[in-house]
C-alpha cells in the first residue's frame, strides 16, 4: 500500500467514523439514552426502563464484538481495555466513582453533554470545556503525576492480556474463542433478555436505544479494528490502526477525546496536530444531535439559573475529567465499549460510576431537603 493511498484509507476511517457518530448522537437526542438519568430514575422513582435501555447497549455491545472477534474481523486484545499488564483495580473504582458523581452535578455524562450542547444548551458547553481540561490534565498535566505514579501502581499483575477469555485460557480452562462464545455471546444474551423482560424495556424507545447504541459501538470497533488496520504500514513498516490516538483499535468514549478535541482547537495550526477517531466522534455526536434537535423542534437555548447552578456543572465538569481519565473510560467508553471486550477492568469501573451516581443522586436530594 502507497503512502497515498494510506492517507485515503484513514480519510476512509475518519468519514466512516463521523456518519456512525452522528447517528450515534441524533439516535441519543431522539430516545433520551442517558446513563446518568438510568441511575436517578432508579434511586429517585424506583424506575428502571432507562437502566434496561442501557444494559440492552451493553449486551448489543457484547455479543457484536465478541461475534466479531469469534469471526476474525477485530481483535480486542489490542484495545486499551485489555492489552494492560495489569489489572488497574484502584484506579478504575476510584476514577469511577469521581466520575459517577461529577455527572450528577453536570446533569449528564460526557456523551450527554455533547448531545446537550447539539441541543442548545450553554450549560453543557461549559461543561464539555471543564471536562475537556480536567482529561487533558489528567493524562499529561498536573493530575497525570499521581495517577500514573500512584494510583495505577496498585494493580494485579495477571501476566498477559486481562480480558477474561485470555486470563481463563492462560489458566487451561478452555480456549479463549469458548470463553468469548460463552461470556460475551451468551452472557450478552442473558443480559439482553433481563433488558427485554418488561413491556418498558421492550418498548420502541428501549429497542431503538439500546440495540441501537450498542450497534454502533460495534460498527465503529470494525471501522477501527478491521477497515483501518494495516498488518504492515509502509512508512513504519510496522502494524497500524489508521486515524486513532495510539494505535489501537477504538469505540466510542467521551472523556480523552473531550480533552484532544481542545486541544486540537487551541493547536490548529501545528502540522503534528491531526484529527483522530476520538475527536472526529465528537463533532459528529454534536452534530446528529443539533440535527435532530432542529428537525424535531426540540431545540432550545438553555442556560444557568443561578450561582449554585453554575458551581455545580464547573465542578462536575472537572471532576468527570479527572475521573473518567483515571478510571480508563466514561459510561460509554467503559461501560459499554469497555465491557463488550470482557475487561475486568471496565466492570470495575461500571461498578464504580454507578456507585458514584447513586451517591451523587442520594447528595443532590440531601442538599434540597436540606435547603428546604
Amino acid at each position: 500500500m502507497t503512502a497515498l493511498s494510506t492517507v485515503g484509507l484513514t480519510h476512509v476511517v475518519l468519514w466512516a467514523t463521523f456518519a456512525l457518530s452522528m447517528v450515534f448522537g441524533a439516535l441519543m437526542h431522539r430516545t433520551q439514552f442517558c446513563a446518568m438519568g438510568a441511575v436517578a430514575d432508579i434511586v429517585s422513582f424506583g424506575d428502571w426502563t432507562r437502566m434496561r435501555m442501557w444494559m440492552l447497549a451493553v449486551a448489543t455491545a457484547m455479543i457484536g464484538t465478541n461475534a466479531l472477534a469469534l469471526g476474525g474481523q477485530i481483535d480486542p486484545t489490542r484495545s486499551i481495555y485489555a492489552s494492560a499488564p495489569g489489572l488497574t483495580w484502584l484506579s478504575a473504582v476510584l476514577g469511577g466513582l469521581v466520575f459517577g458523581f461529577g455527572m450528577v452535578l453536570a446533569s449528564g455524562c460526557g456523551s450527554k453533554t455533547l448531545v446537550r450542547l447539539g441541543g442548545g444548551s450553554l450549560k453543557a458547553a461549559v461543561v464539555f470545556t471543564m471536562l475537556a481540561v480536567g482529561a487533558f490534565a489528567t493524562m499529561r498535566g498536573i493530575v497525570a503525576a499521581p495517577r500514573v505514579y500512584g494510583l495505577d501502581r496498585v494493580a494485579i499483575a495477571l501476566g498477559g492480556t486481562q480480558d477474561l477469555p485470555s486470563l481463563l485460557a492462560r489458566h487451561g480452562l478452555g480456549t479463549r474463542a469458548l470463553w468469548r462464545a460463552l461470556l460475551g455471546c451468551g452472557g450478552g444474551a442473558l443480559l439482553a433478555a433481563w433488558s427485554l423482560g418488561t413491556r418498558d424495556g421492550r418498548s420502541p424507545r428501549n429497542l431503538a436505544g439500546g440495540i441501537g447504541i450498542g450497534l454502533l459501538v460495534v460498527a465503529l470497533w470494525w471501522v477501527s479494528g478491521h477497515l483501518g488496520y494495516l498488518a504492515e504500514d509502509p512508512d513504519t513498516l510496522q502494524r497500524a490502526f489508521l486515524g486513532t490516538a495510539g494505535n489501537h483499535p477504538e469505540s466510542f468514549t467521551f472523556v480523552a477525546p473531550l480533552g484532544n478535541t481542545l486541544f486540537w482547537l487551541l493547536m490548529f495550526s501545528d502540522a503534528s496536530n491531526v484529527l483522530t477517531i476520538g475527536i472526529v466522534s465528537v463533532f459528529g455526536v454534536i452534530a446528529g444531535a443539533a440535527l435532530h434537535a432542529l428537525a424535531s423542534g426540540r431545540f432550545r437555548w438553555e442556560g444557568f439559573t443561578g450561582v449554585q447552578d453554575t458551581a455545580n456543572h464547573l465542578i462536575g465538569g472537572l471532576l468527570m475529567g479527572v475521573g473518567g481519565v483515571t478510571a480508563l473510560g466514561c459510561t460509554i467508553g467503559q461501560g459499554i465499549t469497555g465491557v463488550s471486550t470482557l475487561s475486568p477492568d471496565s466492570a470495575l469501573a461500571l461498578g464504580g460510576i454507578i456507585a458514584g451516581g447513586v451517591i451523587g443522586v442520594r447528595f443532590q436530594a440531601w442538599r434540597l431537603e436540606r435547603a428546604a
